[in-house]
């Protein structure tokens, strides 16, 4: 693997690779852009095949940052970790304390928090070695994020909503909501509280008994969701959903949910726009857990957060009008969108330096 030629084709500043050998910790810590402040993502824990996949994925969960915390009106950049080992078998304390370190020594140009394999208790473990981490009980969390990022789909949900159909209620409608985990649950009751009726499906049979009763909601097999009669079709599940097997299937008029990554191909969100679908690009509409951990550099507070995720309406609205501006389909719009937030900042500022105007000083 050619490191600078891979980092050179994205424009990627700094990539980080942390060992320590009493601990066992083998760390990547990628930085993408910080035009717009410093570099928030989590850390990721995994059984990686070798240490060039866990490269590509460090590099490519950064730079989805970039564009999501961009897209979500964010002063911050992109960046993501990730820890070669076994979340379930590999941790120990030393080995948090001994990554904490090395994020401290980046000097506040990556934050962290909680991702695939990492716990809060494991946040505690890193917040004991530096201040730039969010998520840690020690700290002051804001907590579970899976209800927030419900609340910030359902909220970005009506603004697709609108456009299909020309109100932003989905009273009357139907939502094929694959998946029902702590997001989607939490989704579901938002839309049924406003009188949506709801088909639900999951390969864990226990999520989905548990959504019918609670939301009077229908319930198929997986492989059944994509061609049920329906006004919205909510992915939140599984990534490369949307693909040519599935895309003939759909029958809904607006595609919106919580998973990440969903189109398996970018030419599946043209063809999707050239059906006439109106897709809410994923981290677009599934920010409001970034938007509220973000909030914790300010000293949480939950209505200043909530009304942050609130905004995600507007940020879905934005990439609509773009998406007719210029002709495009939404998930080039939603890149757009992203792309000229940064673009306008740098002009006038380049890379992230902590300095004593930035609220991270008062945490140090």
């Amino acid at each position: 693997m050619k490191i600078f030629e891979t980092m050179a084709r994205d424009d990627y500043e700094q990539l980080l690779f942390c060992q320590d050998e009493q601990s066992g910790l083998k760390a990547i810590i990628a930085i993408h852009d910080t035009t717009l402040g410093p570099a928030l993502g989590g850390t990721r824990m995994w059984t990686y095949d070798n240490e060039e996949a866990a490269i590509n994925d460090a590099l490519r969960l950064a730079k989805g940052m970039t564009y999501k915390n961009a897209a979500a009106g964010l002063n911050l950049g992109g960046g993501k970790a990730v820890i070669i080992g076994d979340p379930k078998k590999d941790k120990n304390q030393e080995m948090f304390r001994a990554f904490g370190r090395f994020i401290q020594g980046l000097n506040g140009r990556y934050i962290t928090a909680e991702d695939v394999g990492t716990t809060v208790e494991d946040m505690d473990l890193i917040y004991e070695e530096t201040n730039f981490v969010t998520g840690s009980s020690a700290f002051g969390s804001s907590g579970n994020p899976s209800p927030v990022t419900a609340y910030g789909c359902f909220v970005g949900m009506k603004a697709v909503v609108k456009e299909a159909f020309g109100s932003d209620s989905v009273e009357g409608k139907t939502v094929a909501v694959q998946g029902v985990g702590n997001v989607a649950f939490e989704l579901c009751r938002h839309l049924h509280e406003e009188g949506a009726r709801l088909i639900v499906t999951d390969i864990n049979k226990e999520a989905v008994r548990r959504a019918v009763e609670a939301f009077d909601a229908k319930a198929v097999d997986p492989g059944d969701i994509y061609g049920v009669e329906a006004d919205i079709f909510a992915p939140c599940a599984l990534g490369a959903i949307i693909n040519d097997q599935t895309i003939p299937q759909l029958k809904a008029k607006v595609i919106a949910g919580s998973a990440n990554n969903q189109l398996k191909e970018p030419r599946h969100g043209d063809i999707i726009h050239e059906k006439g679908i109106v897709y809410a690009p994923d981290y677009v509409l599934n920010a409001g857990g970034v938007i509220n951990v973000a909030d914790e550099l300010h000293g949480y507070n939950q209505e200043r957060a909530l009304k942050k995720v609130e905004t995600i309406y507007n940020n879905v609205e934005k990439v609509i009008n773009i998406s007719k501006r210029d002709r495009i389909p939404t998930y080039v719009a939603a890149d757009r969108m992203a792309e000229e937030r940064i673009e306008t900042l740098r002009k006038s500022r380049s890379q992230f330096l902590l300095n004593d105007k930035h609220i991270l000083y008062n945490r140090i």
